[in-house]
């Protein structure tokens, strides 16, 4: 909605094609995704999805895990970390590519409200920013080792690099990240297979490292520790939900197809990440004697490591540096572009003002820039493992609230709803679940419930936030989910298949077409209302009343 327009009588803007609308138009930033944009395949969404978790942090995390705590420890951290995280992922994804939403307009229908998941928001923002800065760190490590740039430079350089290629949305994404893809695979795949194949004692050696603080055996307490970090990247859902919203629609005859892309690039993710954290434990034993313990954790010296031993000397600080530099444009556009829209998101409903993406891409870089130049990796596992707990909290909240309570308790409504006056301000569903088990598994981080405790607390947080999720809707009998049950459009909102109606309206306030799911009628006038423009109406004008 541009801001020249006038809420309250409906009057067209200066020009239909205003900042607002056609930024919004371009990655349907805030909105449903209209089938008439959802125009890839299948499995052209799932690779671009799979191209953002190109990512180094996993070798950093994994390896983190594995000295600490020995490789057993570190391997069966990271497998029961990868269950939770898959288990929680999997309505997640389905709900993102079915419904052709985000995972904030996802939250707000499934048990937070319309302003009570601006909470979850915030904390999708900050994984975005807190792992933009651990990738930017590490390109930086890379371009210190290959061009002998400072680190602060270095970390300039990942930052402002990113920006032009954020400016635009899904189309110019999906490019990106498809191209990329095969190299970046040949560059992280081949090492390993080198190193296992000419040295097969390298295998030994990993399988029998202890750890500095372990015996070598495995125990329960150091195994949650490093699952705790782990699931901090449960978040990571939210990214792959910005792509999966883009799925064509889901039809008898596409229908193997289409489940095997929302598997494979929605939950599946966590296959992909956890190989490449029992990796990252590999190469830091690999390399530990050479490099010491504290650079061993740096992907640039995991690599560097790893070509010295298959090639030319000329060649391996070239090609380690080229792999840490595509794996962090890959990120790093994901991670800009999907904490802008979650920044934009909040900053909308709140104030009613749609400032433009653009701004809170710069929000973002500034925010992680920051952590960059206070050496955040040098204390990345206590970060991760405090935001771990946030991360948690809300991703098995909402989780629970679509398969618990949609489809067993049916207290929760099946179909999504996002659009404002459908939904309440808060629930107190998700909302008291989320602050519970979030705020108690703080608590037992912070060793405030004893030092026994501690490594318990990203489990507390997943099993409050199970408990707690269903409780409520009972408690409430499910009454603060929808504030109306109809949207004053005649037509229904899904087709015959379930796939949301295609049928076009225009919009009285911006007059520009949307689907179906996108708008709603008009309290004051005989008309319909797109959703962005329900949420920059600052007195209210056109918001339905309620009914419920």
């Amino acid at each position: 909605m541009s801001a020249t327009q006038s809420p309250q009588t409906g009057t067209p803007p200066k020009s239909s094609s205003g900042q607002a609308t056609q930024e919004t138009l371009e990655d349907y930033t805030l909105r449903f995704a209209p089938r008439s944009y959802r125009r890839w395949t299948p499995m052209v969404v799932a690779t671009t999805a799979l191209g953002g978790i190109a990512y180094m942090a996993d070798f950093s995390i994994g390896a983190g895990i594995g000295l600490a705590h020995g490789t057993g420890n570190a391997l069966v951290a990271i497998a029961v970390a990868a269950v939770v995280i898959f288990v929680t992922g999997f309505p997640l994804a389905y709900y993102g590519a079915r419904y052709n939403i985000d995972l904030d307009l996802i939250t707000r229908g499934s048990g937070f409200g319309y302003y009570g998941s601006v909470l979850t928001s915030v904390i999708f923002a900050s994984f975005t920013f807190i792992f933009f800065a651990l990738e930017g760190s590490i390109m930086a490590q890379g371009l210190k080792l290959g061009l002998g740039l400072p680190l602060w430079l270095g970390y300039a350089v990942s930052t402002l690099m990113v920006i032009p290629l954020v400016v635009y949305g899904m189309k110019a994404l999906s490019k990106l990240q498809v191209w990329t893809t095969p190299i970046w695979l040949l560059l992280m795949v081949g090492p390993l297979i080198y190193l296992i194949a000419a040295d097969p004692g390298t295998v030994d050696r990993f399988l029998s490292y202890a750890g500095t603080d372990g015996d070598g055996g495995v125990g329960i307490a150091p195994v949650l520790l490093g699952a705790g970090v782990c699931l901090s990247l449960i978040a990571q859902i939210g990214e792959q939900i910005d792509y999966l919203r883009f799925m064509p629609p889901k039809t008898e005859a596409n229908k193997r197809t289409w489940w095997t892309a929302v598997i494979m690039a929605g939950p599946g993710w966590v296959v992909l990440g956890a190989l490449k954290q029992a990796i990252g434990v590999f190469l830091a034993v690999y390399i530990l004697a050479e490099v010491g313990a504290a650079a061993a954790p740096e992907p640039i010296q995991q690599f560097r490591g790893a070509f010295d031993a298959m090639m030319p000397s000329w060649m391996v600080v070239p090609l380690a540096v080229a792999l840490v530099v595509i794996s962090q444009i890959k990120i790093n556009v994901t991670n800009a572009y999907s904490g802008s829209l979650a920044w934009t998101n909040s900053f909308t409903r709140v104030t009613r003002h749609y400032p433009g993406r653009m701004v809170f891409v710069l929000v973002n870089l500034g925010f992680a820039l920051a952590l960059m130049e206070a050496d955040m990796f040098s204390f990345l596992n206590s970060i991760l493992g405090f935001y771990s707990n946030c991360a948690i909290a809300w991703v098995v909240t909402v989780a629970t609230d679509i398969a618990v309570n949609k489809y067993l308790l049916k207290l929760s409504p099946l179909r999504p709803e996002f659009r404002r006056g459908m939904l309440f301000a808060v629930n107190p569903v998700g909302v008291v679940a989320f602050v519970a088990a979030s705020g108690l598994s703080i608590a037992m981080y912070f060793h405030l419930f004893g030092d026994t405790l501690q490594p318990y607390s990203p489990v507390a947080a997943a099993v409050i936030a199970f408990a707690l999720t269903p409780l409520m809707a009972v408690v409430t009998k499910g009454r603060y989910y929808l504030r109306r049950t109809d949207d004053g459009i005649e037509e229904p909102l899904l087709d015959a298949e379930g796939n949301p109606t295609a049928t076009t309206y225009d919009c009285h306030v911006c007059h520009q077409p949307y689907e179906r799911p996108d708008l709603a009628a008009c309290a004051t006038h005989d008309a319909l209302v797109c959703s962005l423009c329900l949420s920059t109406d600052k007195i209210g004008d056109h918001v339905l009343p309620a009914t419920a």
